[in-house]
């Protein structure tokens, strides 16, 4: 009997071989761990996201190692990493990049900005105005930028970190739905506790250089892409299909809920549980994976109607109570 069973654990195993992702996400949480303490689930969602192929959106209020994360990611996968810092005077062209003329030759050159990297770090991403946010659609959404009619591809992998503060809205803009639905998460990121503070304390004053020095490149960008194809092979039943379907549609009926989410959120969810189970080393998506993500992928795609706004709910809070009463599939 246990030899039947271990052939079929080993048959099952072998289906999608997840053995270099797990090693990969290993290595990538041990060189991050060097510096961050706690804050298991903002780095699994970080790195969730990426083998998702996915944008990400970190909210919390400062000092609680937004910046940090995103560099302390970039500096652990060796590709190219550029940061914005945006601000109210920022324009498109600061972003993007503009079209400068070469006198030499007597011809414009485009002179690429600091989006064109594989991974873009942008801080504050509600500090610059309305027409600079707006630069950002085609590029987050389709991993290219167009400037004077010519079109420039982004290299793979593609990943925009974006940070803001939750709570001082003083010379800020607030993010356009269109935009937010293009952050596959939204993260939002507390305080740690009395322990992991004290922790963090004891490193500061033991650590002799800079944090990030401490910080080695373990993952390519060809790691990334060859993990990015052995998350697609992560089954999902249909009836999980089905309960991800039934979680989005409830968002368009709930009385609590004025918007609701679209079909990119669907996508979204699947898209996110498939990594996610990845990540946890399975080769199949749970109903729990769906259940776990569905408040990061869901609350920055909602509004709340104002009735439930002023009894002080949140969008996290009332999709969890959503996804509560959907019923799990059997």
């Amino acid at each position: 009997m246990e030899s039947v069973e271990n052939e079929n654990q080993a048959s099952f195993s072998n289906r999608v071989d997840l053995t270099k992702l797990n090693e990969g996400v290993k290595k990538i949480k041990a060189e991050i761990g060097k510096v961050i303490v706690g804050q298991q689930q903002m780095v699994d969602l970080i790195l969730t996201a990426i083998l998702a192929d996915g944008h990400i959106l970190l909210e919390g209020v400062p000092g609680v190692a937004k910046t940090l994360a995103s560099k302390l990611v970039s500096k652990s996968i060796s590709v190219d990493y550029s940061r914005v810092q945006f601000t109210p005077d920022l324009m498109p062209s600061d972003v993007l990049g503009t079209s400068v003329f070469n006198m030499k030759n007597s011809e414009f050159e485009f002179k690429r900005g600091p989006v064109f990297a594989n991974i873009v770090l942008i801080d504050e991403i509600n500090r610059a105005p309305a027409k600079t946010q707006a630069a950002l659609f085609e590029v987050m959404e389709e991993k290219q930028v167009t400037v004077d009619g010519n079109t420039y591809k982004m290299e793979a992998p593609y990943i925009v970190l974006a940070t803001q503060n939750p709570i001082e809205q003083e010379g800020t803009y607030r993010l356009p739905e269109a935009q937010l639905d293009r952050f596959l998460f939204k993260i939002e990121i507390g305080y740690p506790n009395l322990e992991e503070e004290t922790e963090i304390l004891l490193r500061e004053s033991q650590r002799a250089g800079k944090q990030l020095d401490e910080i080695s490149a373990v993952l390519s960008a060809a790691d990334i892409l060859e993990y990015r194809s052995a998350v697609k092979q992560v089954l999902v039943d249909e009836k999980l299909l089905k309960y991800i379907a039934e979680i989005v549609n409830q968002t368009r009926h709930d009385s609590a809920i004025y918007l609701g989410a679209s079909p990119r959120a669907s996508l979204a969810l699947l898209n996110g549980s498939r990594a996610f189970a990845a990540l946890q080393g399975r080769d199949f998506v749970t109903p729990d994976d769906i259940k776990f993500l569905a408040p990061s992928v869901l609350k920055h795609r909602i509004i709340l109607t104002p009735e439930k706004e002023m009894e002080g709910a949140t969008p996290h809070e009332v999709i969890s109570q959503l996804v509560a009463k959907t019923e799990v599939p059997r």
